[in-house]
């Protein structure tokens, strides 16, 4: 969701009178090597694709005279980051607004699936209702990542903005189960067209310096989109006219999607892909549009990376992703299946249960229907501050060992919430206090999961997939995500009636079963840059990333442990050319482990071995 911010240094030559020419020999910079002069050449007589010729039947795009002007980059960099912000905000109302719907009987008797209490039938539509949304998500972003690289990120937001306009339309109006099952997979196609796209145009058109705090702003308005949701539909549902209490948070979404859709159109357009158009200038005008430093080093770099892009168009396809032919589709395939896993993998620890079916949760622990509500509803407003604890777990600890103890974390308190749970359900003197352990519980999860696993599966894909596939690496990980989503909304609704407190004993299992996942495929990327990701891919050989560790190792690589997070130090080593001091153990580490008694060696080793993993 960012881009490595390149810094341009300026030496200056200082000039001698002619008549010290011979005593004072003018300074002049190098000559560019022949290799470099060629590059250049090649670069400035690229021949560029020509221009989709469905491009004109969509609607919206960039334009140098519409688009917003400010006195400083620094303002459109705000406003950019204000505008992604929305449209991320958008993205958790509409996850979210689902949640109390499925709970208004006015909703319920319209949709034909009442009573829901015992009914398999309705309990099973019940659950398709809300799933039905994520197969259009999956749709809407392989489309919208095709149409972003062939017509521009503006007219793929605002082609999103369309689909998601008809489909909250439709589902604010629905009147049958068909009807509402059709609105929200239209509805899907365009949030996750949006959900797509925007996280790729915001790292490409603006320059961020401060990733982790970005990244937290963005979560931070995604949960409070979920969290605004919840408490419209809350005061909502006081009115008592039931059918305006669902209607109403639905029609909402209009409110967004016109921010959105119109909106996006007074803003740049992404510099890279107006390069690989052939529209240098405006490129140029972008970039000098929002950033405060000289804009021709970065222009140059982005015309070395359009060249390349290319020169592999071939592999910028989904096919030639799955299905591979040569080495480097290959290495495009291992890290769809590291994002695609990642976003279910986020699902299975269970976040979805408790943001969509809280309510139900609290009234299986004992507490009425209000407070439930009530509990639901609070519990959304500590998971959106608990994402600020993000900043900290990711940039601090990286992301592998912020993924193993938040799962571990995670776990611990589902087993206990479960337990709680099977005592709260039964009625007498003691049920009020396992139910407030179950809720205090399921507070602790939620802000768990914000501060940890909430982030992790979004940035990731940015950090994997290089830059001339960026576009379709975010929308695998919208599949994956929406694969995830689809598959646990669709099940919980019967989990919760047929093993009741067993589900979050489930949960307690799936995290645990995350964790080997975790520490044994997913390379650490905190620290590093894009091209020693590559570095990676290119020669680790190993879906272990303990194995491709060592094999990075053999060939000679300094940068070969992919476990640990790479510091600020051991950088200037390796750009001084030494071997990193992370990459070998010391004699003095051998030393203190050999004179370790055995009392204190089982603890020593585990910890040893855990730092060895980048997980302690």
């Amino acid at each position: 969701m960012a881009d490595v911010q390149k810094e341009v240094v300026d030496s200056k030559v200082d000039s001698k009178p002619s008549s010290e020419s011979e005593n004072y020999p003018e300074k002049t910079a190098s000559p560019a090597s022949d290799e470099e002069l060629k590059e250049d050449e090649e670069i400035e007589h690229l021949n560029y694709p020509d221009p989709w010729k469905f491009e004109k039947f969509f609607l919206g795009g960039y334009s140098q005279g519409r688009m917003l002007k400010f006195k400083k980059p620094k303002t459109m960099y705000k406003a950019i980051n204000l505008f992604a912000g929305i449209a991320i905000m958008f993205y958790g109302y509409d996850q979210g607004v689902m949640s109390q719907v499925n709970l208004n009987p006015h909703y319920q008797e319209l949709m034909g699936i009442a009573p829901i209490e015992g009914n398999s039938r309705n309990v099973a539509a019940l659950g398709g209702i809300v799933a039905v949304y994520y197969g259009g998500t999956l749709i809407g972003a392989l489309i919208a990542g095709s149409l972003a690289d062939r017509m521009g990120r503006i007219k793929a937001v605002v082609f999103g903005a369309l689909w998601a306009l008809l489909g909250a339309v439709l589902q604010a109006s629905a009147y049958n189960i068909t009807w509402m099952c059709c609105a929200r997979v239209i509805a899907g196609v365009g949030v996750g067209a949006i959900d797509c796209v925007i996280p790729v145009w915001s790292a490409e058109v603006s320059s961020h310096s401060a990733r982790g705090a970005f990244l937290a702003i963005e979560f931070f308005m995604n949960i409070g989109g979920l969290a605004l949701a919840y408490w419209i539909e809350f005061f909502a549902y006081l009115d008592p006219n039931h059918e305006m209490a669902w209607r109403t948070p639905l029609a909402l979404q209009i409110v967004f999607i016109v921010i959105i859709g119109f909106g996006i159109n007074f803003f740049p357009e992404s510099p890279r892909w107006l390069m690989k158009m052939g529209r240098e200038e405006e490129a140029r005008n972008v970039l000098k549009a929002t950033r405060e430093a000289d804009v021709e080093y970065e222009l140059k770099g982005i015309k070395k990376v359009v060249k390349y892009e290319l020169e592999t168009s071939g592999a910028n396809h989904y096919a030639a992703m799955l299905f591979p032919k040569d080495k480097y589709s290959r290495q495009l395939r291992w890290r769809v299946v590291l994002a695609v896993w990642l976003q279910i993998m986020q699902e299975l620890v269970g976040i979805g249960v408790i943001t969509v079916y809280a309510v139900d949760l609290f009234q299986d622990a004992g507490f009425g229907l209000t407070l439930s509500k009530l509990l639901a509803g609070f519990n959304n407003i500590s998971y959106m501050f608990s994402v600020i604890f993000a900043v900290i777990t990711l940039d601090r600890y990286g992301r592998r060992a912020t993924m193993v103890w938040g799962a571990v974390a995670m776990a611990f308190e589902l087993l206990i919430a479960g337990i709680l749970d099977k005592y709260a359900q039964i009625k007498g003197p003691s049920q009020r206090s396992f139910g407030a352990g179950v809720a205090t519980l399921t507070f602790l999860y939620t802000a768990t999961f914000g501060a940890t696993w909430l982030t992790t599966p979004w940035l990731y894909p940015t950090e994997i997939f290089p830059l001339n596939v960026r576009a379709k690496g975010g929308a695998w990980s919208v599949v994956g995500w929406s694969i995830g989503n689809g598959i646990i909304t669709m099940i919980t609704p019967f989990l919760f009636q047929a093993i009741s407190y067993g589900t979050l004993l489930l949960l307690f299992g799936l995290n645990i079963f995350c964790i080997p996942f975790v520490i044994l495929i997913y390379p650490e990327t905190a620290g590093r840059s894009l091209e020693q990701m590559d570095t990676f891919f290119e020669h680790g050989g190993s879906w272990n990333v303990f194995k491709a560790s060592h094999s990075i190792r053999d060939k000679g690589i300094d940068d070969w442990r992919w476990t640990k997070k790479m510091k600020a130090e051991e950088h200037e080593e390796l750009e001084k050319g030494r071997r990193m001091s992370t990459a070998v153990r010391s004699p003095e580490e051998d030393e203190k482990d050999a004179k370790m008694s055995w009392t204190k060696r089982p603890l020593y080793t585990f910890r040893r071995k855990g730092s060895n993993a980048g997980i302690m």
